[in-house]
């Protein structure tokens, strides 16, 4: 239910009050909505979703009700406790762990039974650290189903709109599903009617949409509880600025919020619940946990500026102790737009771990193993390049894995290159030498570094990095190669291509620290009444480790799902005390 700010009285009460309309924050308002709340949700842009909107809305749940239906056997809570024990260790309190490993099959249970939010577990999708015992192949990996944006009517174009480069033919989103079929369309005739079907469709939409309304990932999890929301008429402010939290009595009792020159004061009656999407865009905080990482390397969605810190800040909240990092991290390359505005694509798993691909720094070298995970990628440059240049890197292929794979923001098939050589995200040469002459790095390094590959491929092992050693690495190769690693492949075909890498935050680690009520804490590790953090503003449980797919929007899932059912209870509670002589505002 959108409406604005004039719509609200001065002093009007709510249960609950949730900042920032990304996927943590929708849950807990959504969550709140189901137990009766009367919920009020803040947005500070012009649209709902977050970096969630621009994610593939894979959500990390161990133990889940889909569990069984892909994991032979199903998952348990004790191998999930195990797994995380060993990848993150002591960098997160094991009490804020064990929670979420309670909370989060309960929440898909729940909001899957009572809303419009449906997943399924992917067949084949391993945790990150396959290498550890307790990880899975299958089963903690959930994903959104489809959904007709459509549904929505007037209300779709709040749906913040994916990146425009992880979409085809002027906005239409594909998943990993509808990738195999298109690339397969002239080779098979399933992916050819398959391919024909959702092409049909994309036309039919642009006939009446800017965009088509066939959602998937993160915009199909945004449209569900966008639709869920509505359905229980929980009223949506978007571009509301928070602008003071007020304390009364040692609890958050009332905050104030403008928004096209309204403002009101609101009351609270259970909680004001932060889900802002965390520091990242928040100059000081930005420099003081990131230091010179350039915020224009950030792929995340505009609204995490963390103005609503130091608004918490100001009510006594404190940070969390930071674990092996501060934020999330990926490996992104950068295009200006034909519009002027600046593209930032996040090298997930389409390019850097196939084979006939490598990453070199300054002097030609590689200093890393490619296949890892896109969070120790990142983690990865920062480090090479404080023992030498490796900001930007550099990915390089040949005329065989451009045409395999494309390059970043380069599709498979190698064609249409015009555009990316003229502006320079794309650098092309005859041979390695010249292409390391115009890329500016050592060319003898880097014929040595693809001499070295092309005698890896061969052998099917690399003995530097061991890329493609693990079950993980091996997923994000490439099955059909003829070759003995599905990750290592020649690199010999002129001619020779490179796009420049540097290092981008994704989504912050470092929040505000909490209880394992999502309770948010002062300086002396006392909650806080009637405040709450969730996402990427609660201090990550997973303490800078990144140790599967989804494991940002898993725990928001579970501690929305924690927080609201605390805040309701607080809320009834504390309706049940007020003085009889003190009435609620209308």
């Amino acid at each position: 239910m959108h409406q604005t700010l004039q719509d609200f009285q001065p002093d009007q009460t709510f249960d609950i009050v949730v900042v920032g309309a990304g996927g943590a924050g929708m849950s807990a308002a959504l969550f709140a909505a189901l137990r009766g709340a009367k919920v009020l949700l803040l947005e500070s842009t012009e649209y709902v979703g977050g970096t969630t909107a621009f994610s593939a809305g894979t959500t990390w749940i161990p133990n889940s009700q889909h569990a069984s239906s892909v994991a032979p056997g199903g998952d348990s809570l004790d191998k999930a406790r195990g797994f995380l024990d060993r990848s993150v260790g002591d960098c997160s309190a094991q009490a804020l762990r064990e929670t979420f490993l309670h909370a989060g099959p309960q929440a898909v249970a729940e909001i899957e039974a009572h809303s419009s939010v449906k997943y399924r577990a992917r067949p084949f999708h391993p945790d990150y650290l396959s290498e550890l015992e307790g990880s899975t192949l299958c089963g903690r990996a959930l994903e959104p189903l489809p959904f007709d944006g459509r549904l929505l009517g007037k209300r779709f174009a709040l749906v913040r709109p994916p990146i425009p480069e992880f979409t085809v033919l002027g906005g239409m989103m594909v998943d990993r599903d509808d990738v195999a079929h298109l690339l397969g369309l002239t080779r098979k005739w399933a992916s050819f009617k398959y391919s024909c079907s959702l092409l049909a469709r994309h036309l039919r939409d642009r006939l009446r949409h800017p965009r088509g309304t066939r959602l998937v990932m993160g915009n199909a999890l945004v449209a569900r509880l966008l639709h869920s929301l509505d359905q229980r008429e929980v009223p949506i402010l978007t571009s509301a600025t928070l602008e003071r939290i007020e304390r009364d009595g040692g609890r958050v009792c009332a905050i104030e919020v403008s928004q096209a020159g309204v403002r009101r004061r609101l009351r609270i009656e259970g909680g004001l619940i932060l889900a802002g999407g965390g520091f990242n865009r928040h100059p000081e905080r930005r420099r003081k946990l990131l230091g010179e990482i350039d915020p224009g390397w950030c792929p995340a969605a505009p609204g995490h500026t963390g103005a609503a810190h130091d608004l918490a800040e100001a009510v006594g909240a404190r940070y969390g102790e930071s674990g092996l990092s501060n934020a999330f991290w990926a490996p992104v390359s950068i295009r200006k737009r034909p519009d002027g505005s600046q593209a930032v694509f996040p090298h997930f798993i389409m390019d850097r771990g196939k084979p006939g691909v490598i990453t070199v720094d300054w002097r030609g070298r590689r200093f890393l193993n490619e296949s890892t995970s896109y969070h120790l990628f990142g983690l990865g440059m920062q480090a090479a390049h404080r023992q030498a240049p490796a900001i930007p890197a550099f990915l390089i292929t040949d005329a065989v894995g451009l045409r395999k794979y494309g390059l970043g923001m380069v599709r498979p098939g190698g064609r249409g290159l015009k555009p990316f050589l003229q502006d320079g995200y794309l650098t092309a040469a005859a041979t390695p030498g010249e292409l390391a002459s115009k890329l500016g790095i050592d060319p003898a390094g880097l014929e040595d570094s693809l001499a070295k590959m092309n005698r890896y491929a061969r052998e099917g092992h690399d003995p530097e990095f061991g890329r493609g050693s693990t079950d993980y690495q091996r997923a994000n190769g490439d099955a059909t190669n003829p070759l003995p690693n599905p990750n290592l492949g020649p690199i010999d075909s002129a001619p020779f291509y490179a796009v420049r890498l540097y290092p981008g935050d994704i989504g912050a680690a470092t929040g505000f620290a909490t209880n394992t009520e999502a309770q948010v804490l002062d300086a002396a590790g006392v909650p806080i009444a009637g405040l709450y953090a969730v996402g990427n503003d609660m201090h990550s449980i997973m303490g800078g480790s990144y140790p599967g797919p989804g494991i940002t929007l898993g725990p928001g899932l579970a501690f929305a799902w924690v927080a609201a059912g605390h805040a309701v209870a607080a809320s009834s509670t504390n309706r049940q005390h007020r003085p009889t002589t003190q009435r609620a505002s209308v």
